[in-house]
């Protein structure tokens, strides 16, 4: 997606008087804006309101001027604005021009935007805690530890965890001492403004690469102007530094900066980073945040108060007052693409967004998209290459394995030569890691006596078996039950077999044949809390696994010094399947993965185990000549007339009656004459590969398109066609990532 340059409007936007007319869209899946007056003391353009919406009281947002198109003796006042910063005029044309690109509606854009609890409560408060008057009649060891604690710091502030923590006491002793006002016991706001960073905090000493890319990148930001930079380097070559140096750059300037990190795992050594650089904790916005830190973090944003945020694909819907560097790391990876609700790509909206307030947009990765490549390579992006390893690192050597040699039992999916390999590091008191991308223990469940596979009730999937759950999952709609004893078919007991490995099962196989080392299985579903899985992987790093088997969560970004091997399991399995990205995905996948061996002093070397060594991606791997690769997955897109060289959309229609979803896909593919009139076609409909999800039904069209064509226009005026009845609900996917 490639945009042009805008500029924010810093002036004070516009002010309506008591009773005027103002329109106010509303998260409320209305469609438009809303007629109301503004109340007593008027209202700013872009004020956060609540507003009576029939009996309830609903969020809106000061959108411009009313219509004026409804019984003007029936409209209804604003009920009060809400004490936060106005949505700035950039915001508000970030989330229209989303929402024209996306075909989403407003109120649901807006509900992006508002993602936040409670705003407009008053200022929550919590309990602090700091020295009171006097001494306590009796005094006693643990309450000493109290009293220094509290003389040592002045009059700084406490919460009770921290100050029990702090004097090492358990938290009674500190509410004793409340007590007796020794220590007071006040009410502070939580909603703080974040400690200041100091761009000017030395940083670690770059090589001359990364000194020039850094001052290439800070220059940019130093210009206010839009830009978008292809930030590529090998994996271990400190693309971490160099943009973080553009992150001082903006800093030093007033303006706010923006970090989306793929993974919440990746947050806590990446924190840590950026505590050493610029001397405090920057805004974390994620999942794993408290709803409390949440509307700290919102609030704090659009007043410019928190000056850098390190979060998520939905941290680019916060409110910035002065927004000027987005940096999207491993902008390749498919968990910036939103598949539920509003369908968008991160990585398309950064440069949207940046557009309209002049940002600069980083996009770092190893392995960058297709789409990022082409830009890049028709001049619309810069670029900046690492092509080697920071410090002693050097990259690691690629071999396959040739498994049509390997004479493995039924049961075992690690080869005698990958076996050697382990031990021979183990032997050194180095780090291996085993690599599969599946989830769970199996992925199949079969029935020997009957042949039925175990299925979800209401997804057309198979159920994967979690032994360390002793259930089994389905991984499109979440359904679990338990292992059963028998077979739900033919209900012999006995009889029911794991079939194929899953991360779990190859766990199981390490801890066999390496009886004395240490084992650590990383997956996501393995770990109740992000708290949980950034300990396992701290852990890790620090050295207390001598063998690392994990999904691909393992490929995303972290550092562990001590590993030295890694083995790829089943090197084909991404290169299944009909979808048009898989080879770029195999691609990325593997350089990434191997990209964990040798990231310290020690040489790393990475093992592919594969049944098609002869495979063109296979081969590209081996070779590393990743121009060689993008190249020809380039001519071939582009022969193909698809994206990043065409244009494509995915129409999904589902609902509970099949026969009533496939009619409305065949009503809509014969009213097909508005994409025609683009020149556009018209794939299917046809049965999703997933064809039921969540009881569901769903069939897809795909529509292909001219890289010109007006597709956006062209789509809604055939949507609006479709009366969509009872249940049927239909979503359009721009630009689709996935085919499920």
């Amino acid at each position: 997606m490639s945009l042009p340059a805008g500029a924010c409007l810093l002036s004070l936007p516009q002010f309506y008087d008591h009773g005027d007319l103002i329109g106010v869209l509303t998260t409320q899946p209305l469609g438009r804006a809303l007629d109301y007056r503004a109340p007593e003391g008027g209202c700013h353009l872009g004020a956060f309101v609540e507003v009576p919406l029939g009996p309830r009281k609903v969020l809106g947002v000061v959108w411009g001027p009313g219509q004026g198109d409804y019984d003007l003796s029936k409209i209804r006042a604003v009920l009060r604005v809400l004490d936060v910063a106005p949505m700035r005029a950039e915001l508000r044309a970030f989330l229209e021009r989303a929402a024209a690109y996306t075909l989403t509606p407003m109120p649901a854009m807006l509900r992006l935007a508002t993602r936040a609890p409670g705003l407009g409560d008053p200022p929550s408060m919590r309990k602090i805690y700091r020295r009171g008057h006097g001494e306590p009649e009796k005094m006693t060891a643990a309450r000493g530890k109290v009293l220094d604690a509290l003389s040592t710091y002045g009059d700084l502030a406490f919460t009770l965890n921290e100050l029990a923590e702090m004097a090492g006491v358990g938290t009674s002793v500190v509410k004793g001492l409340v007590a007796l006002n020794v220590v007071k016991e006040e009410n502070s706001p939580r909603d703080l403004p974040f400690p200041r960073l100091d761009p000017d905090q030395p940083g670690k000493a770059l090589t001359p690469d990364q000194a020039a890319g850094a001052a290439q990148l800070a220059e940019a930001v130093a210009s206010a102007r839009y830009g978008t930079t292809l930030l590529r380097g090998v994996t271990g070559s400190g693309k971490t530094e160099v943009y973080l140096e553009a992150v001082a750059a903006a800093l030093r300037a007033g303006r706010q900066a923006l970090v989306l990190l793929p993974e919440i795992a990746l947050t806590a050594e990446f924190l840590t980073r950026v505590q050493e650089r610029f001397g405090a904790k920057p805004a974390e916005w994620h999942s794993g945040a408290t709803m409390t830190e949440r509307r700290r973090i919102w609030r704090m944003v659009g007043q410019g108060d928190a000056q850098l945020v390190i979060g998520a694909r939905s941290a680019l819907f916060l409110p910035f007052q002065n927004l000027g560097l987005i940096v999207v790391d491993e902008e390749h990876d498919t968990s910036y693409k939103q598949e539920e609700g509003v369908l968008y790509h991160a990585r398309d909206m950064a440069v949207l967004r940046a557009s309209i307030c002049g940002a600069q947009v980083v996009l770092a990765s190893a392995t960058p998209s297709l789409e990022s490549w082409a830009n890049a390579e028709a001049g619309k992006y810069n670029r900046l290459e690492l092509t080697s390893r920071f410090g002693p690192a050097v990259m690691p050597e690629m071999c396959a394995i040739d498994m049509r040699a390997e004479t493995l039992p039924s049961d075992r999916w690690v080869s005698k030569q990958l076996q050697d390999a382990v031990t021979a590091r183990l032997d050194k008191g180095e780090q291996a890691l085993l690599f599969i991308n599946r989830r769970g223990y199996a992925p199949i469940t079969l029935c020997r006596a009957c042949g039925h596979q175990i299925g979800c009730e209401h997804c057309d999937a198979r159920m994967v078996e979690h032994r360390f759950l002793k259930r089994l999952v389905c991984h499109q709609c979440g359904e679990t039950k338990p292992m059963p004893d028998q077979c739900p078919s033919c209900e012999i007991e006995g009889r029911l077999a794991a079939v194929g490995p899953g991360v779990e099962r190859l766990g199981e196989e390490a801890a066999r044949l390496f009886p004395d080392a240490r084992i650590a299985t990383l997956s996501s579903d393995m770990y109740g809390t992000a708290r949980a899985l950034k300990a396992e992987i701290e852990g890790i790093a620090e050295g207390a696994a001598d063998v690392i088997i994990g999904t691909q969560l393992v490929a995303k970004g972290h550092n562990f010094p001590n590993l030295t091997l890694v083995g790829v399991i089943d090197a084909d399995l991404g290169l299944q399947g009909s979808d048009l990205r898989a080879a770029e995905r195999t691609f990325q996948l593997m350089r990434q993965v191997a990209g964990r061996a040798g990231r310290a002093e020690k040489p790393g070397t990475a093992l592919m185990q594969t049944y098609q060594p002869e495979h063109p991606v296979i081969r590209a791997i081996l070779a590393g000549d990743e121009d060689r690769f993008w190249s020809a997955e380039a001519r071939e897109r582009a022969a193909a007339g698809v994206p990043p060289y065409g244009r494509m959309a995915g129409i999904i229609l589902s609902g509970p009656d099949v026969a009533q979803v496939f009619d409305a896909g065949n009503a809509l593919a014969r009213q097909d004459a508005p994409l025609r009139s683009i020149g556009a076609q018209v794939f299917g409909p046809a049965p999703a590969p997933i064809a039921r999800v969540r009881g569901r039904h769903r069939v897809r069209l795909l529509v292909k398109a001219e890289k010109t064509a007006p597709l956006q226009v062209a789509l809604a005026k055939w949507v609006a066609q479709l009366r969509l009845s009872g249940d049927l609900r239909l979503a359009v996917d721009i630009d689709p990532q996935s085919f499920y």
